[in-house]
This record gives C-alpha cells, sequence and structure tokens, in this order.
C-alpha cells in the first residue's frame, strides 16, 4: 500500500490537473455546477482523489477502496490536505453493485488489472453514472498485441504481474486473473460484458499507462 501509493503520488500531484482537461466533455461537468460527483475507485491512499478535487474546486470526490489499511491512511491523508468537505474516502468492494451514486464520472487509476472481479466493477460503474457520466480508465501501457522476446517496458511488466499483480489478484478463487500485462482488446472486452457501448483509448500522452474512456 504504502510503496505504490509513494510511486503513483508524484503523477497525481503533477498530472491529473492535465488528463482530465483533455477530454472536454468531463471538464466542462466538473467546473459545472451543481458541483460534480466523482467516484475514484480503488483510490488506495487518495492521493488521486485529492488531486482531482484540487485539480477541480467544486467537485465531491467519494474515494472508494476495499482495503481498510488504505482507507485509513487515506482518510489521515485528506485531513492534512484540508479537504475533508469534498473529498470523502469509503470502504467499498468495487465488485459491490451499489457505489452510492449517481456520479458524473468514475476513475480507475491502475487498479483495473488488479481487481479479482473487473467485469462486476465495471458493471456497478456503469450503473452508478449520471446521465452524460463516463469511466475513466488508466492502466498498464503494454503491446497491443504478445510478440516476444517484448520490449523493456513489456518486460518489466511482466515481472510486477508474476511477483505481485496477478499473485494479488488470484486470492480469489472465481478471480479472472488479468495480471499487470492488460491489454486493449482485454478492456474492451470487460467493458463489453459490463455492458458498455463503446471503448475510446484516450489520446493523453504517458510513458507507462494507457487511458481509456468507457461510454455507456
Amino acid at each position: 500500500m504504502h510503496v505504490i501509493g509513494a510511486a503513483n503520488r508524484p503523477q497525481f500531484v503533477n498530472l491529473i490537473g492535465n488528463w482530465l482537461p483533455s477530454i472536454p466533455e468531463i471538464e466542462s461537468r466538473l467546473r459545472a455546477a451543481p458541483p460534480a460527483r466523482v467516484a475514484d475507485v480503488a483510490c488506495g491512499t487518495a492521493r488521486s482523489s485529492i488531486a482531482i478535487a484540487r485539480a477541480f474546486p467544486d467537485a465531491i470526490v467519494h474515494a472508494l477502496d476495499v482495503d481498510a489499511t488504505s482507507i485509513e491512511r487515506a482518510r489521515a491523508n485528506v485531513v492534512a490536505a484540508g479537504l475533508t468537505r469534498r473529498v470523502r474516502p469509503v470502504l467499498h468492494d468495487a465488485s459491490a453493485p451499489d457505489m452510492g451514486g449517481p456520479f458524473d464520472l468514475v476513475t480507475i487509476f491502475e487498479a483495473l488489472h488488479d481487481m479479482s472481479h473487473p467485469v462486476e466493477a465495471l458493471r456497478a460503474a456503469r450503473a452508478s453514472l449520471a446521465p452524460g457520466g463516463s469511466v475513466v480508465i488508466a492502466d498498464e501501457r503494454v503491446a497491443d498485441r504478445f510478440a516476444p522476446p517484448g520490449d523493456e517496458l513489456e518486460r518489466v511488466n511482466y515481472g510486477f504481474s508474476v511477483l505481485h499483480c496477478l499473485a494479488v489478484g488470484l486470492l480469489d478463487e472465481s478471480s479472472a486473473g488479468t495480471g499487470t500485462v492488460i491489454r486493449p482488446d482485454t478492456v474492451r472486452h470487460y467493458a463489453a460484458n459490463a455492458g458498455f457501448s463503446s471503448v475510446d483509448i484516450l489520446p493523453i500522452e504517458h510513458d507507462f499507462w494507457r487511458f481509456y474512456r468507457l461510454i455507456p
């Protein structure tokens, strides 16, 4: 928890204010009245949730995570950031049907590949969207297709997958077993099974992550 949170914190702090504004419809809603409601799913220690709240000063962010220790740390981080009125950490399993919507935006940053039940999580996210809402996912930027020997980034992700992400994801016997090397076709497959009509790969440049917008 602490290592992953620390590794991702610089990206969230410095870049979320650039990522979401690259999607005009989403930025417009996040800055409009009444205040937009955002669900930051699998938020960890809420660094991404805090960054969203800072980038969009009127938005209300529900920071959701299944890990009680992470949510405890998230609450402390929110207090330290002075954002207790607008960032609300909540202990919640992403695959549970009621996320507390409706939400104008649901985000899942570098977490879909870890989920034991990604289709159920996406289905819950879709059901929680307000009219006109969408889901934005950031996950690993691996090659579109498997082709040995793979570049350096592909090999690094396979290493993470075998040693951590896949192992964690398989703790549940009925797990999808996605692992870190999550390719665009896998995201599209999960999204289609969850009832989304389309998946767009967003034109956001990032060395390690690929960004998707899921539209109901």
